[in-house]
């Protein structure tokens, strides 16, 4: 990805962070819940194997190891279990179950680690981490706005 699409991904995901109502009528919207059995068990498997991926990246990232960021980024851009597991009834659940917002904070999200992938095969070290805390903090907007009962920390 070239400078420009990523300042235009990190825009993006900025806008979308931005633009998040956050008053007491708008607040969290826990979406598993909503989501039939098998739906959720596939969500709660991609979210172990991004989970995995990241600690893997930050022991990466400390230790100098570009080719196992750019490795493990590329692995959860391409992570889609969801996509590739569930049947057409499922999807229609899905996007029944879950709010715009949220399909577009998974995207963006998604760019942020294809743009940490191609940072680490460029060996831009300053760059890496940059990515990697909007990544992280993409993680953690969306669990608080989405998964507040599987994390409730985040509404004290």
């Amino acid at each position: 990805m070239t400078p420009a699409k990523s300042v235009c991904a990190l825009t993006m995901l900025a806008a979308i962070l931005a633009a998040s109502p956050t008053s007491a009528g708008d607040g969290p919207q826990p979406v598993g819940p909503k989501l039939p059995a098998k739906v959720r068990g596939l969500l709660i498997q991609e979210m172990n194997a991004v989970l995995d991926a990241t600690h893997d990246i930050l022991d990466a990232l400390v230790r100098g190891r570009d080719e196992v960021v750019a490795e493990k980024a590329q692995a959860i851009h391409d992570s889609f279990i969801l996509k590739q597991e569930m049947t057409a009834a499922d999807r229609r659940a899905f996007r029944d179950a879950v709010p715009e917002a949220f399909v577009a904070r998974d995207k963006a999200f998604h760019e942020l680690t294809a743009d940490l992938a191609e940072a680490a095969r460029d060996r831009d070290r300053a760059r890496q981490h940059r990515l990697f805390r909007d990544m992280t903090e993409a993680c953690t907007a969306c669990h608080a706005r989405y998964a507040p009962n599987r994390f409730p920390g985040f509404g004290e």
